[in-house]
C-alpha cells in the first residue's frame, strides 16, 4: 500500500515537472494547454480534459480539449454560474461530481459524453486563477471503477496544474499588455514624427512627401550644397526656402536667381555685380547676388540651363568661394550656402557634353528629388482645399468643391504639377457662379484643359504614321501642323491618326470617356477615334 502511494506520488511529481517544462517552452497558450492535457491523459489516465478561459465577452469558452471533436469544442461555451463549469468560475472553488449521470446541474454542453453506456464517469473541475481573479477552469473526467476513488488527491493535483496554467496566463497577459503599450508608443511616435517632418507653406501628408520632409530636416542644419531635382511646378523654390529657414543661416538673407531668365552677360553681372563704368549703362557700382547673400543662402533655379562658358566661371566661385565683379580686379570672398535646382537630366547633359562633369560633382552633394503630383495623389484634396481657401480669402467669396469634381481632379495626370493645379482651381473658382464647384464646372469637361491644348498643338509639326484597320498602310505618314484643322478631314475614314496610346487615354479621361468630346479635343472625327481605340485595344469605360 505504502509502495503504491509512493509510486503514485512519484508519477505526479514527474507529471508536474513535465507540465512546467511545457508551459515555459512557448508563449502560445493554446499550444501549451493542448500538450498539458495530453500529459494528463497519458500519465494519469484522465478520460477527457478541457481548459476553458474567460473571453472578452465574459463567457467561458473551451480553448483546448482532449477526447473531443472540434465541433464539441465549439459547443463548449458557458456563462458564469451555468452548469458545473460555470459554478466553478462563479465561486472560484473546485467541484467534484462523482457520477455526472446523476447530477442535474451537469449540462453535457459539449455532447461528448455518452451517459447511457452504464459506465460511471466522475467530473472534476478546478479554477484557474491570476491573483484573486478566476480566469478559467481546468476540468477532467475520470472513469470510476469498483475501487474507491481518491478525489481529494485528484483535486489537489489539478489545483497545482491550474496554478501553473494561471502563472503562464499571467505571463502571457503581461507580454500582451507590454506589446499593446509598445504599439501605442509606436503610434504616438509616428504621429509626432509626422508632426515633426512638416514644412511651413508646404502641403504633403503622402509617404513620398514625408520622405522629402525628413531629408530636408536632415540636410538643412549642414553647410553642404543641395541640389533640388524634379519636374517644373513641384515646389523646388518652396523647399529651398524651407532648407534656409531650418538652417543656422535663417537670420541671414535668402537670395534667389532664375538662371534661365537671363543671358550669360546679364547673369554674370547679376551674380557677381559690376564696377562703375565696366560697360555701357554701368553708372554706379553694384553688388551681385553672391554679395547680397553673404552669410545666408543663394538659390540658383534652373541651373541646368546656364551656358558652358558661364559654368566655368561658376565652378571657380563654388570652389574658391571668391570672385571678381564685372570690370573689377579685386577678389571678394563670400560665405554663402548654395542651393541649386533643375528639372533637366543632368546626367544625360554631362554625357552629351552640355554640362561640365566637375560642376555636376560640385553642386550634386546632397540631392533631393521632389515627386510629381501624379505620384502623390493623396495630397491633391489637401492642396485643392488650400487653394480654395486662399481664393476665398483674397476674393471675399466662399467656394467649396463637390466630391464629383474632386474625383476628376484625382484622376488627372497634372503634367504642370502643383502650379497647374493651382491655376486650375483658381480658374474654376473664378468662373463658378455658385458656391460649390461641381464636375461640370471643371475646364477639362468643357474641352478647355490647358495641358491637352498644349499637347495637341505641340512644339513643332509631328509626322505620325497611319494605317488602316483591315489592311496595309494607305500612306506612309501624314503631317499634322501646329494649327488645328478648320476644314473637314479627308474622306479616308478608315485612316487612323496614330496618336500615342497614353495621349489617347488621357484625352478620353479628360472628356469623361465620351468619344465625341475626345475626337473634338484631338481634332479627329468620331469614326477615326473609334478606330484608334480599337487599334490600341483601349476599353471604353462606362461612367
Amino acid at each position: 500500500m505504502v509502495a503504491a502511494q509512493a509510486q503514485e506520488g512519484n508519477l505526479e511529481l514527474a507529471t508536474i515537472y513535465e507540465i512546467s517544462k511545457i508551459l515555459s517552452s512557448s508563449l502560445d497558450l493554446n499550444k501549451t494547454a493542448r500538450e498539458v492535457l495530453g500529459i494528463l491523459s497519458s500519465h494519469l489516465k484522465m478520460r477527457r480534459g478541457m481548459v476553458s478561459l474567460v473571453q472578452g465577452s465574459g463567457e467561458l469558452h473551451v480553448v483546448e480539449a482532449t477526447g473531443m471533436s472540434a465541433e464539441a469544442v465549439q459547443r463548449g461555451r458557458f456563462r458564469k454560474g451555468e452548469g458545473i463549469t460555470g459554478k466553478v468560475l462563479q465561486t472560484g472553488m473546485p467541484m467534484v461530481v462523482p457520477d455526472v449521470a446523476k447530477e442535474p446541474l451537469f449540462l453535457n454542453r459539449t455532447g461528448s459524453r455518452s451517459l447511457a453506456e452504464g459506465q460511471v464517469v466522475a467530473f472534476i473541475g478546478v479554477p484557474i486563477k491570476v491573483g484573486r481573479e478566476t480566469i478559467g477552469v481546468v476540468s477532467v473526467d475520470r472513469e470510476v471503477n469498483n475501487q474507491p476513488m481518491n478525489f481529494e488527491a485528484d483535486v489537489r493535483f489539478l489545483a497545482m496544474v491550474a496554478n501553473l496554467i494561471g502563472q503562464t496566463a499571467r505571463l502571457h497577459q503581461n507580454v500582451a499588455d507590454e506589446r499593446e503599450e509598445m504599439m501605442r508608443q509606436q503610434q504616438r511616435l509616428q504621429k509626432e514624427l509626422q508632426g515633426k517632418y512638416c514644412l511651413e507653406n508646404v502641403i504633403g501628408h503622402s509617404k513620398r512627401m514625408q520622405e522629402v520632409f525628413a531629408e530636408v530636416h536632415q540636410a538643412a542644419p549642414g553647410r553642404s550644397t543641395v541640389l533640388l531635382r524634379g519636374e517644373s511646378g513641384t515646389g523646388k523654390e518652396v523647399i529651398a526656402r524651407a532648407i534656409h529657414y531650418l538652417s543656422q543661416r535663417k537670420d541671414a538673407p535668402f537670395i534667389k536667381v532664375n538662371c534661365a531668365a537671363l543671358s550669360e552677360t546679364l547673369l554674370e553681372s547679376e551674380l557677381f555685380g559690376h564696377e562703375k563704368g565696366s560697360f555701357t549703362g554701368a553708372t554706379q557700382e553694384r553688388k551681385g547676388r553672391f554679395e547680397m547673400a553673404q552669410g545666408g543662402t543663394l538659390f540658383l533655379d534652373e541651373i541646368g540651363d546656364i551656358s558652358p562658358a558661364f559654368q566655368t566661371k561658376l565652378l571657380r566661385v563654388l570652389q574658391e568661394r571668391e570672385f571678381e565683379r564685372v570690370g573689377g580686379n579685386k577678389s571678394i570672398h563670400v560665405d554663402v550656402r548654395l542651393i541649386a535646382a533643375t528639372n533637366r537630366n543632368l546626367e544625360q547633359d554631362v554625357s552629351k557634353g552640355q554640362f561640365r562633369a566637375d560642376l555636376y560633382y560640385r553642386i550634386n552633394v546632397v540631392s533631393l528629388f521632389l515627386p510629381p503630383l501624379r505620384e502623390r495623389r493623396e495630397d491633391i484634396p489637401l492642396l485643392v482645399e488650400y487653394f480654395l481657401e486662399k481664393f476665398s480669402r483674397e476674393n471675399k467669396r466662399k467656394i467649396t468643391i463637390a466630391p464629383d469634381a474632386l474625383q476628376i481632379m484625382l484622376k488627372c495626370n497634372w503634367p504642370g504639377n502643383v502650379r497647374e493645379l493651382e491655376n486650375c482651381v483658381e480658374r474654376t473658382a473664378t468662373m463658378t457662379r455658385a458656391g460649390v464647384v461641381h464636375d461640370v464646372d471643371l475646364p477639362c469637361q468643357k474641352n478647355k484643359c490647358f495641358s491637352l491644348v498644349l499637347q495637341s498643338y505641340g512644339q513643332a509639326e509631328k509626322t505620325i504614321p497611319i494605317t488602316t484597320v483591315f489592311g496595309e498602310a494607305s500612306a506612309s505618314s501624314i503631317t499634322i501642323p501646329d494649327e488645328p484643322y478648320t476644314e473637314a478631314r479627308t474622306n479616308d475614314d478608315d485612316a487612323i491618326f496614330g496618336t500615342e496610346r497614353e495621349r489617347l487615354v488621357q484625352a478620353m479621361e479628360q472628356c469623361g470617356w465620351v468619344q465625341a468630346k475626345a475626337a473634338r479635343l484631338l481634332n479627329l472625327t468620331p469614326r477615326q477615334i473609334g478606330y484608334a481605340l480599337q487599334k490600341y485595344n483601349i476599353e471604353v469605360k462606362r461612367l
